[in-house]
């Protein structure tokens, strides 16, 4: 605790030892903690946690503090400062990973902005989309390159859940080398997308990569190889993916930013993604502290749609496992009421149309669903978890083709979803989709067999 203290003070003191002084003549110091053995010898320390501390020292932002977990633990909820979790790191020379939890000189002081002059985070999973570097030495891909930058830029503004730096501001550092967590504090963002376009011949070569800008780890990397026949529809096809990959790699990443922070500390949003991650585990005892969690949340922001679209899943999968006490029409009635409420919240939040879809699969209004579903769709292109369910919706409904086509490009938009089992269970069962009722038990249970993950963690 002593050390902490020292720490945040010294660092503190020197932010205004630096404040009247000229940039290239400050002194930033870094800063290690860790609790842990010590062996002294001839008036040195050595052994583990020593090393610990030097490594943490290391990897801390200039002017920051990096402590860890053990460290954590002892001091949380103590000091008036807070230290982000910054997961598991690997440290030199060090055999395991070591939990990190940093502060850094921007965090924030006041409303909208940090010590440091940048900007603070939003209080929502915030992104900025770097203009793609052209990489072909042919200045007539530029076009290209910056084509599939606004594209991506365009349909991540479509996710409400997500805060988007304009194109404006993000393309202002094209042509520039800039340190991606310097340039997250100028913006103010948690994450930053970049990537380049290589042009050889009659192939075009694409790759991009999602980065955190609070430490500078990756979160998500892919490349993508095409042949240059429509360069349109390359610039479509690669735009989709794209936004199939990093919506889920955010949601993902935030999922465990949160996830072992204790209740009193979480915010409003850091609570909905803790109840989102219990839902996605579909065991009766996490979908009850779900419930639990997204009550908090509808307490103080009752028209919070995300929240209460996962309110709707969660009571659709405790209905269908047994899990709560109400009966299967019973928490039909809980999924229907949520799901409304959630679109009525916000009309223009796919995922809220596409929970009230699902009660109307699930309630045997096939056209309903299909429609609803579509224009889930329409909000967001890129969600393979509303096609999925349309796929299903179109299977159902006698519409065996038309149900293949949704099946297939839910699974393209992400083909490594663990839950596409649905999605190539309802494929492989389109041609002849004419479904007994009294099946409709075994089919609500294979469209969320799955009881490793929750289809909203895809979803966005």
């Amino acid at each position: 605790m002593d050390a902490a203290c020292c720490a945040v003070e010294s660092q503190r003191g020197m932010v205004q030892r630096n404040a009247s002084v000229p940039p290239d003549q400050r002194i930033e110091l870094r800063m290690g903690i860790h609790v842990g053995d010590i062996m002294i010898e001839d008036g040195d320390i050595f052994g583990d946690g020593v090393n610990i501390a030097a490594r943490l020292e290391s990897i801390a932002q200039p002017g920051g503090i990096c402590i860890s977990d053990d460290t954590y633990r002892q001091i949380r909820g103590k000091l008036d400062v807070n230290f982000q979790d910054s997961g598991e790191q690997e440290l030199k020379n060090i055999a395991r990973p070591v939990r990190v939890y940093q502060l850094r000189p921007d965090t924030p002081t006041s409303v909208g902005q940090t010590a440091s002059g940048g900007l603070a985070l939003p209080d929502k999973p915030s992104i900025a989309v770097l203009a793609f570097q052209n990489l072909s030495g042919d200045p007539e891909q530029e076009f290209f390159a910056d084509g599939i930058a606004e594209e991506v830029i365009t349909a991540l503004s479509k996710a409400h859940w997500l805060f988007v730096i304009a194109r404006n501001s993000s393309f202002s550092y094209k042509g520039k080398s800039v340190d991606v967590r310097q340039l997250g504090r100028e913006l103010g963002v948690r994450y930053v997308l970049e990537g380049s376009v290589r042009k050889a011949g009659n192939r075009v070569r694409i790759t991009a990569q999602l980065i955190d800008a609070t430490d500078g780890h990756q979160v998500w990397a892919d490349r993508y190889d095409r042949a240059l026949e429509d360069i349109f529809a390359i610039q479509d096809e690669i735009t989709h993916s794209i936004i199939g990959a990093i919506a889920p790699g955010i949601v993902a990443a935030e999922i465990r930013r949160v996830h072992d922070k204790e209740a009193a500390e979480l915010g409003l949003w850091e609570r909905v993604m803790r109840a989102h991650w219990h839902v996605s585990q579909l065991t009766r005892e996490n979908c009850l502290e779900a419930f639990r969690l997204i009550d908090e949340v509808l307490q103080r922001d009752p028209k919070n749609a995300m929240a209460l679209a996962d309110l709707a899943f969660n009571w659709h999968m405790g209905g269908v496992f047994e899990w709560t006490k109400e009966t299967l029409p019973e928490s039909n009635e809980r999924v229907a009421d949520a799901a409304r409420r959630a679109v009525t919240a916000d009309d223009q939040d796919a995922i809220a149309h596409t929970a009230l879809g699902i009660y109307e699969l699930f309630a045997n209004r096939h056209d309903d669903a299909i429609k609803r579903l579509k224009r889930a769709i329409e909000l967001d292109p890129n969600s393979s978890f509303a096609r999925g369910y349309l796929g299903v919706a179109l299977s159902f409904g006698g519409e065996p083709d038309s149900s293949i086509i949704a099946l297939e490009e839910a699974i393209r938009l992400s083909p490594r979803d663990y839950l596409m089992h649905r999605a190539r269970c309802r494929r492989g069962a389109s041609p002849s989709c004419q479904i007994p009722v009294e099946r409709s038990q075994d089919i609500r249970r294979c469209c969320g067999a799955d009881r490793t993950h929750y289809p909203g963690a895809h979803r966005r």
